[in-house]
């Protein structure tokens, strides 16, 4: 079946000589391989258009019982070019999309996911003042999309406040012994994340200790909830960012 329909790139491997095996998350077909074939070759009509991050209009053969489908034609719809020149930029993207291509399996549509991660790719490329803490807040709204959000317990005060991994439920009481204890900071930037969605929760000013606590916890919340979810191996460059706030 000849599909037509918008991807981003999740990852990008090389194939054979001249041909690359592109992961992408589709909006028509989810989370799908496709092989572009002569893609190196310097003539190629898909050459400069391939890049980690890009979000594309594409055109391929859709056979739900192959693995690899084939890539027809591809344009730019949203391009990557800013990440090149932002250190800090590139390293957010690439831990968003290793993080977005454990969450989905091979052919499982997920129009809300492809929506957000669409918006914040755009909005991360052009946006002027960019925190790390924006990490965070795409792994709780991801959650969310996926079924299994977090909750968060009226409380009088964010001191002593608890993540209770098992429940998702953020609160003033122990829970379990899958309980971790939050600072100040992170139960107002949990609470804002969960309740508003808004950009302001960056203004927070977690400190890069408690930034990566935060990103710790939530992956163990991951890891609870989802089957053979992983370590980010790009994690290792997102990390420099932490250690100059």
């Amino acid at each position: 079946m000849i599909t037509h329909t918008q991807a981003i790139i999740l990852k990008s491997v090389d194939y054979q000589e001249s041909s690359k095996i592109l992961t992408v998350l589709s909006q028509k077909h989810g989370k799908i391989a496709l092989i572009a074939r002569g893609v190196k070759r310097p003539k190629s009509k898909l050459a400069g258009v391939i890049d980690i991050g890009n979000i594309l209009d594409v055109v391929y053969y859709y056979k739900p019982s192959r693995a690899v489908q084939s890539l027809t034609e591809a344009s730019i719809q949203s391009g990557s070019m800013a990440f090149r020149k932002d250190f800090e930029k590139a390293a957010i993207l690439y831990s968003v999309l290793e993080l977005t291509g454990q969450l989905v399996h091979e052919n499982e549509e997920n129009e809300p996911l492809f929506s957000f991660l669409s918006v914040f790719v755009k909005w991360l490329s052009n946006s002027e003042f960019i925190h790390p803490s924006i990490f965070a807040y795409v792994q709780i709204r991801c959650a969310e999309l996926l079924g299994f959000n977090l909750s968060f317990e009226q409380a009088d005060t964010f001191e002593h406040m608890f993540f209770d991994i098992s429940h998702g439920l953020i609160s003033n009481e122990y829970q379990t012994e899958l309980s971790y204890t939050l600072t100040v900071k992170q139960s107002r930037f949990l609470h804002q994340a969960i309740s508003s969605k808004s950009i302001k929760v960056l203004q927070i000013g977690l400190s890069g200790l408690e930034l990566k606590q935060l990103i710790h916890h939530l992956d163990v919340y991951y890891k609870y909830h989802i089957d053979g979810y992983k370590d980010r191996k790009s994690d290792a460059i997102f990390e420099q960012m932490l250690k100059d706030i």
